[in-house]
């Protein structure tokens, strides 16, 4: 495809999976796009990952627009193999990709109209998009994709006594966490029963440590990863249209085949309904070695921490423990308040107020013209096949409006 020369790009600020689909479906159709990447590389957050993991969704399910996962990968794609597709699909859709390039601010700047219009007075015709950037660089775009990632900034609650646990130089995020290897022979307290928790805790127990214990607030629904060769994204793709009374419903009676029962070995089985809680951001866990761990014995499931008090791990049940290493895999802030905050287009959690390739949220508000958002989701059905579609409703839609 032959990119015609235009004025002003379309600027995607991210060079994550989501912010490289936007940019080949744009190219796709001769729009120019400029990624700016903060990194030196593409698929920066992918290449920090721990060692095993895995996409939780199929290679067939997961490709983005333009080029397919290679079938070498494997049905279950490594973290590596992830890197080395993006870097490919780079290449292949020869994205304009600028790294080292932090973007900080982003603005809308009215576009007068010089001629008058019918009425005799002159009118707003257009906006323009500003993005201000390291090295003090201002740059102008007709619109701007904002694709910086739903795991962004590592988050560690203000757990109280935190600031003097006297082991905090072995507390780490979850994003800092590669594999077993320095946790060989130790006492290891994970804490957060997510996706990432549970496969860090079966990480660690088959890797050496000498104990580990998950520490859980909210119990999850444990799904297995496939039944019978149906991979469970397939389920999530059918369900996310049905109403949620009806799925929760149907997995209520479907559980016990559905999802792991571990309440004989301290986790207890999980409340409310799975759909009920996958709409309010709680997915379900995916079980790649936590349940096998758990049920023999290399895995403790333990109550939440409530606090620190010295040496010491204060649980919520009232009991203390003292593991040698904490990791915290407790989630992440999308971080978009300093970068667009100001516009009014962040809903009360600093989530964009949509989720759709610019149109309005739950909250009634619109995006303005020209600003887009991808990535920021955790479906169901599969983060990477909901961006390839929005990469090409997003595409569709400014191509639409350029024309």
């Amino acid at each position: 495809m032959t990119v015609t020369p235009q004025p002003h790009p379309v600027y995607v600020v991210g060079a994550g999976p989501g912010g490289l689909a936007v940019a080949a479906a744009l190219r796709a159709r001769g729009v120019r796009a400029v990624v700016l990447e903060k990194s030196d590389a593409v698929g920066a957050s992918w290449r920090h990952h721990y060692d095993r993991l895995r996409l939780h969704t199929t290679r067939r399910l997961s490709s983005l627009p333009g080029l397919r996962i290679p079938r070498s990968f494997g049905r279950w794609v490594a973290r590596a193999d992830v890197v080395r597709y993006l870097e490919k699909y780079a290449e292949f859709h020869d994205l304009e990709i600028v790294t080292g390039v932090e973007v900080t601010r982003i603005e809308r700047e009215e576009v007068r109209q010089d001629a008058a219009d019918t009425a005799g007075t002159s009118r707003t015709a257009d906006a323009n998009w500003v993005l201000h950037a390291t090295g003090g660089r201002r740059l102008v775009g007709r619109a701007v994709v904002v694709a910086t990632g739903y795991n962004h900034t590592p988050r560690l609650p203000d757990w109280p006594g935190l600031d003097t646990y006297t082991a905090k130089a072995d507390l780490v995020h979850a994003s800092a966490y590669r594999n077993p290897t320095p946790y060989e022979g130790r006492d290891v307290l994970v804490v957060g029963a997510g996706n990432t928790g549970a496969e860090i805790a079966a990480d660690l127990a088959g890797g050496g440590a000498a104990r580990v214990r998950l520490a859980v607030r909210t119990p999850p629904y444990i799904v297995r990863r496939s039944t019978l060769g149906w991979p469970t994204q397939r389920s999530g793709i059918l369900i996310r249209r049905l109403p949620v009374g009806l799925v929760d419903r149907l997995t209520g009676l479907l559980g016990r085949v559905m999802t792991a029962d571990l309440s004989a070995y301290g986790l207890p089985r999980p409340t409310g309904g799975l759909y009920s809680r996958v709409r309010a951001g709680a997915i379900p866990v995916q079980d790649v070695g936590l349940v096998a761990a758990v049920r023999s014995g290399q895995v403790e499931p333990v109550a939440a921490v409530a606090s620190f008090d010295g040496p010491e791990v204060v649980l919520a049940d009232g009991s203390r423990i003292t593991p040698d290493a904490v990791v915290a895999a407790t989630g992440y802030h999308r971080a978009l308040e300093p970068l667009l905050g100001h516009l009014g287009v962040l809903d009360e959690r600093g989530r964009p107020v949509t989720g759709k390739a610019g149109k309005s949220g739950k909250t009634g508000k619109a995006l303005p013209p020209g600003l887009y958002f991808t990535g920021f989701t955790n479906p169901i059905s599969g983060m990477f096949r909901e961006m390839a579609r929005d990469a090409e409703k997003i595409a569709g839609r400014i191509a639409r409006h350029r024309a």
